[in-house]
């Protein structure tokens, strides 16, 4: 059996049981019942997903997977595509984003060349990066697909052996990417999987005008018709509309929940390629937690489509992870209300008489 299927094969829901006793725990801690709302939510899928009443989240990552699309071409994009090379240096060098989103997360950051147009040699051999890369960059996808099924299965695969690889050392991974041109491909993968019209999931991107973002949406109309994904097959839409770092993180999503971990999802990409991963194997979903909810438009529908609800909404648009680093303190506050706030049976303390 190849490592996807075998991986989906692997991939269970939530344990009920450690839902039922965080629940129990948490209806009788010592304040007004589910007083912490949400966080409180969280924490009975922090316990179902790790099966524990004490999860452990100490250990995290972000996994930011690079890639470059032909697509670029088309015009689609306010900045250069040279500029996703140039953006992993600046990860590397620690002066990004996620750099200082994950040191306030107290979190590491592996970034992983899936596809990115230009040579990263230099940081390869100093370990400062991964190469996992399939080729280049993808097709231009307005004039047929980004990659054959092979190539995608690939991407999807290499991510499932990275989760599975990472899982033996962090509690907690979350996604990033970096790609120029990338919210072309995930607009037209949520167009697709939640049959929205490409208007209505079509945002600004990195700041395009409005001359710009009609050019965008009629090239994303363009890209579905000629290459018709089947909205059903996962793979499909990935080989066809998608690109390489994106299918690197819905494996990502994929082996953190073949291996029980929690995986938090970051903007809109990162949630297409959550679409992707719940394609291939819809219980995937129960071990997604969605960070934030995007300036970028289809973000919501992508989100509706999964049945998640953002843990925060603070106009972020940037990517990389940033926002899913953001939420790790919010997962470690849920874990720790189910872990160290007393009952009211062993705090002593008079419960509610009516």
């Amino acid at each position: 059996m190849d490592l996807l299927g075998k991986t989906i094969r692997s991939i269970v829901p939530q344990d009920q049981d450690y839902r039922k006793k965080a629940k129990l725990r948490l209806d009788n801690l010592t304040m007004p019942h589910w007083a912490m709302g949400r966080l409180m939510d969280l924490a009975m899928d922090l316990a179902g997903i790790t099966r524990s009443m004490k999860p452990s989240l100490e250990n995290r990552v972000v996994v930011v997977m690079a890639g470059d699309h032909g697509v670029v071409a088309s015009g689609v994009s306010k900045y250069p595509q040279e500029v996703t090379i140039q953006m992993v240096r600046n990860f590397v060098a620690g002066g990004a984003g996620i750099n200082a989103m994950s040191r306030v997360a107290r979190a590491s950051v592996l970034v992983v060349d899936l596809g990115v147009n230009g040579a990263l040699d230099d940081l390869v051999d100093k370990g400062l990066i991964i190469s996992r890369k399939i080729r280049p960059g993808t097709n231009d996808i307005s004039v047929g697909p980004a990659m054959t099924i092979s190539e995608a299965k690939l991407a999807v695969e290499t991510g499932i052996e990275l989760a599975i690889e990472l899982s033996k050392k962090f509690d907690v991974l979350a996604t990033g990417e970096m790609g120029i041109g990338n919210t072309t491909p995930s607009s037209a993968i949520t167009a697709i999987v939640t049959g929205q019209t490409v208007n209505a999931v079509t945002g600004r991107g990195t700041g395009i005008d409005d001359s710009q973002f009609n050019r965008k949406v009629s090239v994303i109309e363009k890209i579905i018709g000629v290459n018709r994904p089947d909205p059903r097959d996962g793979l499909d839409v990935l080989s066809k509309v998608g690109g390489f770092e994106i299918g690197g993180l819905a494996g990502l999503i994929l082996g953190a929940a073949s291996q029980r971990k929690p995986v938090i999802i970051d903007g809109f990409i990162s949630t297409a390629a959550a679409l992707i991963a719940h394609s291939l194997c819809p219980t995937a979903a129960e071990y997604m937690i969605s960070a934030h909810q995007s300036v970028e438009q289809g973000h919501k529908a992508a989100l509706a489509h999964l049945g998640k609800t953002p843990l925060m909404d603070l106009d972020l648009r940037l990517g990389e992870g940033t926002g899913a680093a953001l939420a790790m303190p919010l997962l470690e506050a849920a874990a720790r209300i189910l872990s160290e706030v007393a009952t009211f049976e062993e705090a002593a303390v008079s419960e509610a008489t009516a």
